[in-house]
């Protein structure tokens, strides 16, 4: 029974758990710290070294990026302070925390988790997962293989980037309703299907725990929408299986 710890960087929250990478859940409890403001690297560095010594863990760790990774070099950072774009983010936790470590944008990790344990498992043809929080981030499967990186939430709709518009914490700000908020997130699908024309849509973060709320008042798409499996664990065992 393999088990990996993985680590999930937010834009306002990093947390941690072991992974059972054979069930996909987790070992013990998740432990959750507040992403640092700055968001620099050696800053976010440091908490993610401390949650390896909380974990005592001593084996190799997976963790997630809010951003475009490239061969562990940050590419793109949307969520988190610039001065991330074009550090080698495999080097720096590696140092930070003298464990062997993996690096991977944090929709492609949720995405990994969401077909190999959750509302993907044996879907075949294109599968689009958007995970909603502080931005949007985004994983395409095609057949079950990832295409890397596709940062679909940086997308113009109505003049602004997506996530400006339909990310949770943009329902939070200007305290829409659930119905507002839904309009929002129906009308982004809606084009992310004209682009893609998946056969499902997965919706993860942690909004996918109150999909009750707006799953019902999504309209007129032909793709099934259903909310992610693991929640926002999802980030934390898809970093793990990366690792391994």
């Amino acid at each position: 029974m393999a088990h990996v710890l993985g680590v999930d960087i937010g834009g306002t929250g990093i947390k941690a758990a072991p992974v059972d990478l054979d069930t996909g859940t987790l070992v013990s409890e998740r432990v959750k710290l507040d992403t640092p403001y700055p968001s620099e690297p050696e800053a976010v560095a440091g908490v993610v070294s401390e949650l390896v010594t909380r974990f005592s863990w001593t084996g190799p760790a997976g963790i997630t990026f809010p951003g475009v990774v490239a061969d562990g070099i940050i590419r793109t950072a949307a969520n988190v302070d610039k001065s991330w774009i074009g550090t080698d983010a495999i080097k720096l936790f590696e140092t930070a925390t003298g464990r062997t470590v993996s690096v991977i944008n944090d929709a492609d990790a949720a995405g990994l988790a969401e077909m190999r344990f959750g509302a993907g498992v044996g879907q075949q043809g294109t599968v689009l997962m958007l995970t909603l929080g502080t931005g949007i981030g985004s994983a395409l499967f095609i057949d079950g293989i990832l295409v890397p990186n596709t940062e679909f939430g940086h997308i113009e709709i109505r003049g602004k980037e997506a996530e400006k518009r339909a990310a949770e914490i943009v329902r939070e700000e200007h305290a829409l309703s659930w119905g507002k908020w839904a309009g929002r997130v129906d009308e982004y699908l809606e084009h992310m299907e004209m682009l893609l024309s998946p056969k499902l849509i997965i919706i993860g973060g942690g909004i996918s725990r109150k999909s009750d709320k707006f799953l019902p008042l999504l309209t007129g798409l032909r793709a099934e929408v259903v909310a992610a499996t693991l929640h926002n664990d999802a980030g934390i065992v898809g970093a793990a299986m990366a690792a391994a």
